[in-house]
């Protein structure tokens, strides 16, 4: 190792310590045994520019360790990206750049939001399926345009959680020789020893995955790292897993013990650490020859990266087509596909929603050519088959539909990941309940604001003979108070077609939930259906009572809206299929559908009910349920909880009658 490399080292753990040490909150271990491995995959192997963090040959890197942030800041700022000195002072501080995890869209040269263990490893696995698909598509004889490499940084606790092999298992499947996860194996976690839960042979493990595995056996040395890393960018059919062992806190007075994890040093710690370290610069200060050195590695880079632009530009010109189908395809702009000519309306009829569902997926595929996604080995059930699609694997980096297997979490992580990875419209489904499996990945979708769309069917006790299992109660309601999810419960053909459309057509995360169980259709001319809540079927003059649902028990509102006709009583029905978007309107909208004068409103739905009162109001009631659901028929089962027409009417009549 040189002497400008030793020094660059030893600048990227004082500063990353003393950032830390200054936050007084932080993680100091992983960044202190981790220098020699960032330095040597930054310096001698990614491929970037800082100045354009967004170059679309760049080689991807994933914190997964997320809470070892400081290491990338260091390294981000070392090698020229838009990180400041006082971003890494400010390092976890409100309106810092340099978040406590690394945040996408916060920070240039993160490319996801990292932190929850394991995810970020199997967004990896996603970004290296979106590469195989780009390459494939628009790589041609000479025109290497999507040649690079994913490279993920992953610890001992990413090795433990269950995404990790779910994700592994699906990556050496797919032989994603891409991919290159360098593992650091310090064996410490933050209760100590790693032996006390995690004693397997992690390497047999992903060999077994189909993994090549190489092993680094003293992650202070350069050479050795560098020697691994080219190794495994030469692999042709699979993707590689590095173990490198390394000491945790190198350098510092608790190196090796689980009190260095996640604990920042004290200021004598700090001072110990300086003279362990030979560090005498001043706070926050990093000599000129460092940075120099630096600059002229991430010159190079640039060099190499202004080759790929002039094979680009003579790619435009050869390959004209194709490049303006990637410009295309690459293209974030808002689209509304529920009003283009050829987003063909399905004929009126009655049907599960799951259905519709799937008749306007394959109606859209048509065109969006990116739109590609799959299940969690339910698609037959979820409807998400893109027929004449073809099936993406080894052998068929071209086809649409994704077989993810019985693997929930690792299909959200890497749908996050394909779509972090950019091109894409994404979509996963597997039925409302096992949400649960899922919410990790949704929340993280919502946080980075990915365009990705779930699909989850068997909304409801509707589910039937299943049973309690598989009937989701509370799950609605929590996803309804998801920050920045989207969440719609269509109940006919028009409606999920708008559902679908906003999903991909406005490149946020949305869930759609969607009935096994057949509806009757009802004629309504859907006006104001871009608002999430609208008058579904109104009623002469100023109505009674106000009924509100969505989903499966909208035309149980229409046939409590018809039994109380008969009564003399005027209901108006109100589907609430998105109450985000309803929330969103003004207060104008609002109350042409809720009028404050009209006090007598029932909401009705096969799930929790809590989101209903605020729409509801004192005066109101809500139909739901606030119990496990039990295996029958799903009409004995809406009988039994009473999520029926007549109930409905039943509570409108007291509430008219008291009024």
């Amino acid at each position: 190792m040189s002497a400008i490399v030793e020094k660059t080292i030893k600048s990227i753990r004082a500063i990353s310590a003393e950032a830390i040490t200054n936050a007084k909150s932080g993680h100091t271990g992983l960044p202190m045994g981790c220098a020699p491995l960032g330095y040597t995959l930054f310096a001698n192997h990614l491929t970037f520019d800082g100045n354009r963090p967004d170059f679309l040959n760049r080689d991807r890197f994933v914190m997964s360790a997320g809470h070892g942030s400081m290491l990338q800041y260091s390294l981000l700022h070392l090698f020229g990206y838009n990180v400041t000195m006082d971003d890494i002072k400010n390092f976890r501080q409100l309106g810092s750049i340099c978040a406590g995890h690394p945040e996408r869209g916060v920070c240039d040269g993160v490319e996801v939001s990292t932190g929850p263990l394991g995810q970020g490893f199997a967004n990896a696995v996603g970004m290296a399926m979106a590469q195989s698909k780009m390459a494939k598509k628009y790589n041609k004889k000479g025109f290497p345009l999507f040649d690079h490499h994913v490279y993920v940084l992953m610890g001992d606790g990413c090795m433990m959680e269950g995404i990790s092999s779910e994700a592994a298992s699906m990556a050496g499947n797919l032989k994603l020789n891409k991919l290159i996860a360098i593992y650091d194996d310090n064996d410490i976690s933050i209760d100590g020893s790693t032996d006390i839960t995690f004693t397997e042979d992690v390497g047999k493990r992903f060999q077994a995955f189909g993994w090549d595995v190489l092993k680094v056996e003293d992650g202070n040395n350069v050479e050795e790292i560098d020697k691994a890393i080219t190794k495994a960018k030469q692999s042709k059919s699979k993707p590689t897993l590095i173990i490198c062992k390394t000491q945790i806190g190198f350098g510092t007075p608790l190196v090796g013990t689980a009190k260095i994890h996640g604990t920042p040093m004290t200021n004598g710690e700090w001072q110990q650490t300086k003279e362990i370290l030979g560090w005498t610069n001043e706070p926050f200060t990093i000599d000129e020859d460092v940075y120099f050195h630096c600059k002229l590695i991430a010159d190079k880079k640039r060099e190499k990266i202004a080759l790929w632009d002039k094979m680009f530009e003579e790619y435009c010109v050869k390959h004209n087509y194709l490049a303006k189908q990637l410009k295309k395809q690459l293209s974030t702009e808002p689209k509304n596909y529920f009003k283009a000519k050829n987003f063909a309306h399905i004929a009126k009829k009655d049907g599960a929603t799951r259905n519709y569902s799937g008749e306007v997926l394959n109606a859209l595929a048509k065109i969006v050519p990116s739109l590609c996604g799959g299940s969690a080995d339910l698609a037959e059930s979820n409807c998400v088959v893109l027929k004449n699609g073809g099936d993406y694997s080894a052998k068929d980096r071209m086809g649409r539909n994704i077989h993810f297997g019985v693997r929930e979490q690792a299909m959200g992580a890497i749908l996050n990941g394909i779509a972090a990875y950019g091109g894409f419209k994404v979509f996963g489904g597997t039925f409302f309940v096992f949400s649960d499996y899922l919410k990790g990945m949704m929340r993280m979708s919502a946080l980075m604001q990915l365009p990705v769309t779930y699909v989850l069917s068997h909304d409801s006790i509707g589910v039937g003979e299943d049973g309690p299992t598989h009937e989701p109660i509370e799950q609605l309601a929590g996803l309804r108070t998801m920050p920045d999810l989207t969440v719609f419960r269509p109940a006919d053909l028009r409606e999920t077609e708008y559902a679908w459309s906003y999903s991909v057509g406005n490149g946020k995360p949305c869930a759609l939930v969607l009935s096994r169980q057949k509806l009757a259709y009802v004629e309504n001319n859907h006006k104001d259906i871009d608002k999430g809540g609208y008058v579904y079927s109104p009623c002469k003059g100023t109505p009674d009572v106000i009924l509100m649902a969505c989903g499966t028990e909208l035309n149980l509102a229409v046939k409590a809206q018809q039994i109380l006709a008969e009564e003399g009583i005027k209901a108006q029905v109100v589907s609430m299929y998105c109450t985000q978007l309803f929330d969103q309107q003004t207060e104008e909208y609002k109350q042409k559908v809720l009028p404050n004068e009209v006090r007598n409103r029932v909401a009705m739905e096969a799930s929790n009910d809590n989101v209903w009162y605020k729409y509801v109001g004192l005066d109101g009631k809500v139909v739901g349920i606030s119990t496990f659901g039990a295996s029958a028929p799903f009409a004995t089962l809406f009988n039994l909880f009473g999520i029926t027409a007549e109930n409905m009417a039943e509570k409108a009549r007291q509430l008219v009658k008291k009024g």
